[in-house]
């Protein structure tokens, strides 16, 4: 299988970095665990007021970055060596919607791609002059005539020629098996829906070579909530599938995720090889208090680990028409496979630093986990196992679930770990951040009793001698 990094895809080679903690509930072996994170660090929300978020890495070592602008006038472009780097790089505006005619009108969703040695950013736009007319979306693209697309000239390419005259949008493309795809979302005549999702082998930037064939359209309950949309496709190769997520609802709170899964060596041109989940994979979270989230696409790290990107508010309520509100913001966190090879989507991680995992060194089948009333050692759901450092006094660090929001890990007098308020927080929910015997591997010493770490026991979580191998962690 083969899928080359484009705007929404990154390749299936990135599989082989090697990483000791890739599954959820499951160690994955590796000749060398991942080095540990260098340079900046990420901070959600990664890029404010920017939505249907797309970020890549380029073989050229730079991170590429666009989405639309709450003003739906312009394409943006934005770039990096690193990904936390994005929130302030300087962003370049490569062409503006038209004085009048079809492209005059909202510019959504914008794709950046390399097709044959030239920089392609496709786009969605309509008309001006307000009216239902302002929806008569279609999708273009613009070239650019250099080799860096931060720098060179861009001008018009054309309409992609969609099989039908109709609401088009969210384009993205992709290679599987020597052959290159596109795919999209658009409302086919005769099919009662706002938008269906559909993919086809490409002639050309604007032509395809073969009649599309129909992947989903919207049925199911949390599909339909608000309108009946399938949009924004995102593929990714992985563990012998194809997965393409995509984008369902009205892009309020209701928005979220669906997946659909192919085996590798299937025809993906037969919608029977493709499953869809019967549930969504990634919705609004009220404990992070991240709503919508949703148009997503993928990357990796630094360190080739599997990242999700997407947009989300952080608030619920909005005043008017969701697709006017701003603050659909550009987010960024790791994601993981579960024992089959699966993404787990996990939930949004909320705003702050980027959450880590823990397994145990010395049980490799646990985790450093908590549920709502305790912490704990053991298997856990993927947000379960999720914990934030934030910097406390002193070079010290806070613990923090993000499943409990301004909670963090404390030891009680009986040296057991517990969950408090972070109005009670003092000394006893201060740890200290110490290398372990391996690369990779940290302990959590105690503030309150040097000497002391965070271990794991049978019976919970307790503080334990920090030479004990029950106090090592893999963070993941």
């Amino acid at each position: 299988m083969q899928l080359k990094l484009s705007r929404r895809t990154f390749a299936a080679g990135a599989a082989l970095f090697p990483v000791a903690c890739s599954q959820a509930g499951k160690m994955t072996l590796a000749s060398a665990p991942a080095p540990a994170p260098t340079g900046p660090v990420i901070i959600n929300p990664l890029v404010k007021h920017r939505a249907d978020a797309q970020v890549f890495r380029h073989d050229d070592g730079w991170y590429y970055m666009t989405g639309s602008v709450p003003e739906y006038d312009r394409l943006v472009l934005r770039r990096s060596r690193t990904l936390a780097g994005l929130t302030d790089a300087e962003e370049r505006v490569l062409w503006r919607h038209e004085a009048t005619g079809p492209m005059s009108g909202f510019i959504w969703a914008p794709e950046l791609h390399l097709f044959d040695g030239r920089w392609i950013m496709y786009f969605a736009a309509g008309p001006s002059g307000g009216g239902a007319d302002v929806f008569r979306i279609r999708t273009y693209a613009i070239v650019c005539d250099g080799d860096d697309p931060m720098t060179g000239n861009w001008s018009v390419l054309g309409q992609f020629q969609a099989p039908w005259d109709s609401f088009n949008l969210d384009s993205t493309m992709f290679e599987h098996r020597g052959t290159r795809y596109f795919a999209w979302a658009q409302r086919e005549p005769g099919i009662d829906t706002n938008s269906n999702l559909y993919i086809a082998p490409m002639a050309s930037p604007l032509t395809l070579s073969a009649r599309p064939a129909r992947l989903s359209v919207p049925t199911l309950d949390w599909e339909i909530r608000g309108y009946k949309v399938n949009e924004a496709p995102a593929a990714l190769a992985r563990n012998g599938k194809l997965f393409i997520s995509y984008s369902a609802s009205a892009t309020d709170a209701r928005y979220c995720l669906g997946l659909l899964t192919a085996q590798a060596d299937a025809d993906i041109m037969d919608p029977r090889n493709w499953t869809k989940s019967p549930e969504p994979v990634f919705t609004t979270c009220k404990q992070t208090s991240i709503y919508g989230p949703g148009h997503n696409s993928f990357t990796v790290d630094e360190q080739g680990r599997d990242m999700l990107v997407y947009h989300g508010r952080d608030y619920e309520h909005i005043d008017g028409d969701p697709l006017f509100n701003p603050d659909r913001h550009t987010r960024v966190q790791r994601l993981y496979f579960d024992a089959d090879g699966n993404p787990d989507f996990g939930v949004p991680v909320g705003n702050g630093p980027l959450p880590d995992r823990f397994r145990s060194a010395s049980r490799p089948d646990q985790w450093l986990a908590y549920d709502d009333t305790h912490a704990f050692s053991g298997l856990a759901p993927l947000p379960n196992t999720q914990i934030r450092s934030l910097d406390a006094a002193g070079g010290a660090i806070n613990l923090s679930p993000i499943l409990q929001r301004g909670r963090f890990l404390a030891s009680a007098p009986d040296g057991s770990i517990t969950t408090i308020s972070a109005s009670q927080a003092g000394s006893a929910a201060a740890f200290r951040r110490l290398p372990g015997p391996g690369k990779d591997t940290v302990r959590f010493e105690s503030i309150a009793r040097p000497g002391m770490a965070i271990a794991r026991s049978d019976n919970g979580l307790r503080l334990a001698p920090t030479r004990d191998l029950a106090t090592v962690w893999i963070a993941c």
